[in-house]
């Protein structure tokens, strides 16, 4: 039998068989993977023993043959996890490099490794395995987020802020209701990802090509020794399957979305003097001294973008894509790669910017305005058996004859405030107290401070709940 030629294809793909001719360089950079992919050699190399023991197990192996194949590859393992592994012209990808490395180290016997096996199965099987552990991981990330944020929220529960929709003055809240709003979110990210992972971590191994392994290997075994949860169910579908990938790009983007949103609230406290970053989360000029940019505050927010892209992205490689494998596939790695590397650092950059900002209780009253309660004004006659439709009218009036005398509504008189209505009462000024208003909000999620300091012991347990998993 004549030696497999080598050439710029590569021992495993070189001329002799299916090819007579060499591949053109540029090609060959083109077609190649192995730049990126390389970062999913442990659960290649995973893959790959699992895959020796199960065709042990239908006589495709002897015992001896699995052991000494489990063997090479242990030892490729070792390679790669000191750094001394040595990429080769030629391998294409992860699959190719290291069953190359594998027979250079035990010799003709590693070739039996891909019996029934194909790159297409292989490729599917890595990226479920590479990406559940990094949702695992992502997930501890998220909890220390939350734990930080609440024990934040906790620490400054009696300072108050203005609240705002439309970005107009609307009214007084407790900056931990504030924080533990976006925490909220967070909290809901996080159940996405985790309902993510069990559709993610089904294995396709034994899937072959696209009709199925010939052997006979035992998927089930598969599944347990790679630690899935169960099977993928067709083998057509298996090895083109990417919905795992899109739910997690997608699940990306409005994660990122949800950190841009509190992003852009602390830019505006920030310019407002109302809450001060960290020296170690701000940059300066290059003219003017004065500057103190909030650049990671403008990063987190930036970042999101890029992330609705890469979802879309895929989505639109996706969409025209015929049954079964085809190489634009290859094309989900990089967003797959970089979408997991940039919310594992937008996390890290988030906690960092929490735990270190400095909240100025003094500005953010300043930022308080008796006009933030007019609405209490209107619920005063609203406990006097006055309908709101006919409150929120009243108030309003007050608030117009406030304006028409260019004074501040909390500083009418009685008798001005009478005259628009006579069933107030002296007992009207006590309205205007911001703590007293936040706590009148006294129901499941309100600004009062006993339901404000439920909300942080609830994310606290949720991220604790994160962290046992």
């Amino acid at each position: 039998m004549s030696e497999q030629a080598e050439g710029s294809r590569g021992g495993l793909f070189g001329t002799g068989g299916r090819f007579s001719g060499q591949v053109d360089p540029i090609m060959e950079k083109f077609n190649e993977s192995i730049n990126f992919d390389k970062r999913m050699w442990s659960q290649d190399l995973r893959g790959s023993i699992a895959y020796a023991k199960a065709t042990q197990k239908v006589g495709i192996l002897t015992e001896e043959e699995r052991d000494t194949i489990v063997a090479g590859l242990e030892k490729v393992m070792e390679e790669w996890a000191a750094g001394t592994f040595e990429l080769k012209a030629g391998d294409e990808d992860i699959h190719t490099a290291n069953e190359r490395r594998l027979t250079e180290i035990i010799g003709p016997l590693g070739g039996k490794l891909h019996t029934g096996r194909s790159r297409n199965d292989q490729v599917a099987t890595d990226t479920r395995l590479w990406i559940v552990e990094a949702e695992r991981d992502i997930l501890k990330d998220i909890a220390t987020l939350l734990g930080a944020s609440a024990e934040f929220a906790r620490e400054h529960i009696d300072v108050l802020m203005a609240g705002y929709t439309h970005l107009q003055p609307a009214q007084p809240i407790r900056f931990a209701h504030w924080l533990m709003s976006h925490m909220a979110a967070i909290q809901r990210d996080a159940q996405r990802l985790t309902e993510l992972i069990p559709r993610a971590n089904q294995c396709p191994l034994g899937s072959g090509a696209l009709a199925g392994n010939a052997f006979g290997v035992d998927r089930e075994f598969l599944a347990k020794e790679l630690g899935f949860e169960g099977v993928t169910s067709n083998s057509l579908d298996s090895v083109c399957d990417r919905d795992f990938v899109a739910e997690f790009l997608m699940w990306h983007s409005l994660f990122l979305v949800h950190l841009s949103q509190m992003a852009e609230d602390l830019i505006i406290n920030n310019m407002l003097k109302c809450v001060d970053m960290a020296d170690a989360y701000a940059t300066g000029s290059s003219l003017m001294p004065q500057k103190k940019n909030p650049d990671a505050l403008e990063l987190l927010r930036g970042k999101a973008g890029v992330a609705i892209g890469r979802s879309v992205g895929l989505m639109a490689t996706l969409k025209g894509l015929p049954r079964a494998y085809n190489k634009d596939l290859q094309e989900d790695k990089v967003p797959l790669f970089d979408a997991v590397d940039t919310v594992k650092d937008c996390l890290a950059i988030a906690t960092g910017v929490v735990v270190t900002m400095k909240p100025n209780p003094k500005m953010l009253l300043k930022a308080l305005c008796p006009e933030m309660l007019a609405t209490d004004l209107a619920d005063y006659l609203v406990r006097k058996g006055v309908p709101f439709r006919e409150t929120h009218h009243i108030s309003g009036a007050c608030v117009r004859l406030a304006e028409e005398k260019e004074i501040s509504i909390d500083t009418l008189t009685l008798q001005q405030l009478q005259e628009i209505d006579s069933r107030f009462e002296e007992d009207v000024l006590k309205v205007w107290n911001y703590e007293e208003s936040v706590e009148r909000k006294s129901s499941i999620g309100g600004t009062a401070k006993a339901r404000v300091l439920e909300q942080i012991d609830q994310c606290v347990a949720f991220a604790q709940k994160l962290n046992d998993a």
